[in-house]
């Protein structure tokens, strides 16, 4: 049984996170936090940047690796927001403000579980802490920038949201800037080519085209397209070109360069990938931690959304306490009961394989 101290912590921790501005690419405030937090435990840790990362105590260079990784970024208040999103306040069980939700709560509980397991002399593997930045807008100055200062990793247990369930494949994201190119006129004769209908010949494409391999876990490629634009700010002209946004959802049935090499050859549009980091990631149903959670009662799932586990170059699972489907709204919370229940999740979770 783990001590409530931790639980404690954790909160504690996690109130002090949300006071503390981090938006993605100024989480100074926030790693200081954490560094101070681990410090006072007598846990010696590293920093990059503003990731922070620990080992276990008794680290040993011949065993296997488990990295624990959440991050500690958030995205900006949801306009609509009520309350003080840097008041961590406590209304009947919650605990709201930003990012208490995603992915405050994961990354205490996942601190709480290092804490537990960080002094005990005989474990099989390794443990490794990486509390990151910039996970809400894939920067590569967050988990990406230490990958190469870790030990090998075998195993990662990626902290978000998932009400504890077993999030056990993730799509994988690539964006990408289109163009349609036209002919500007005066659009009071006929003159010109018009880009925008160009486009929407090409949007028409992404709305009605499906992949024809299906994931058992991921289900089919989703593409959407999010943004159009035009440099043209006249009525009276038609305009030269047209450029939009396209979210490309990927499942482990491909990988991103099939899926570009499908859509250029079907649309005419200039089609500009800003990324192809963000790939399919996931784990087999038959490992070990994978059984764990099944036999604790735990249901697995693939997830639509995309996490650092996408640039995590190991075998990993998305678990932790939580609803993503709070993320990113108004008046985000937490309840304190699911920051235990992570806790409890997790600690049982490796105690399987540790």
């Amino acid at each position: 049984m783990w001590n409530l101290q931790l639980y404690e912590d954790a909160v504690k921790l996690l109130k002090q996170l949300i006071a503390t501005p981090s938006f993605s690419r100024e989480e100074q405030g926030t790693a200081q936090l954490i560094g101070a937090m681990l410090a006072e435990k007598g846990v010696a840790y590293n920093q990059h940047l503003n990731n922070i990362w620990a080992q276990n105590k008794y680290f040993d260079p011949s065993k296997p690796t488990v990295l624990l990784n959440s991050h500690h970024d958030t995205v900006k208040p949801n306009p609509q927001y009520t309350r003080d999103p840097f008041s961590p306040d406590v209304v009947d069980g919650k605990l709201y403000g930003l990012g208490s939700n995603d992915a405050g709560g994961c990354l205490v509980s996942l601190i709480a579980t290092f804490l537990h397991y960080y002094d005990q002399p005989d474990l099989r593997y390794n443990l490794v802490i990486a509390p990151t930045a910039e996970e809400e807008v894939s920067g590569t100055n967050g988990i990406e920038s230490i990958l190469s200062q870790l030990p090998p990793i075998t195993l990662a247990i990626v902290g978000e949201p998932t009400q504890t369930q077993l999030a056990i494949a993730e799509k994988g994201l690539m964006v990408l800037d289109c163009t349609s190119h036209g002919k500007a006129g005066h659009a009071a004769r006929n003159e010109g080519e018009n880009a925008i209908y160009k486009a929407i010949q090409d949007i028409n494409w992404f709305r009605e085209y499906q992949f024809p391999e299906v994931s058992e876990t991921l289900g089919p490629v989703k593409m959407t397209v999010t943004v159009i634009n035009t440099s043209n700010k006249a009525h009276n002209v038609v305009p030269a070109d047209c450029s939009f946004v396209v979210d490309v959802r990927v499942t482990d049935k491909y990988t991103l360069e099939e899926v570009l090499a499908t859509i250029t050859q079907n649309v005419s549009c200039t089609v500009a990938p800003r990324s192809m980091r963000m790939r399919p990631s996931g784990i087999a149903l038959d490992h070990p931690i994978v059984q764990a959670g099944m036999r604790m009662g735990k249901t697995w799932y693939g997830s639509p959304t995309t996490s650092d586990q996408a640039l995590i170059p190991a075998t990993s699972i998305k678990i932790g306490p939580g609803d993503s489907a709070r993320s990113h709204t108004a008046d985000e919370f937490i309840y304190l009961e699911e920051i235990s229940q992570g806790i409890d999740t997790y600690i049982k979770l490796l105690s399987e394989i540790l």
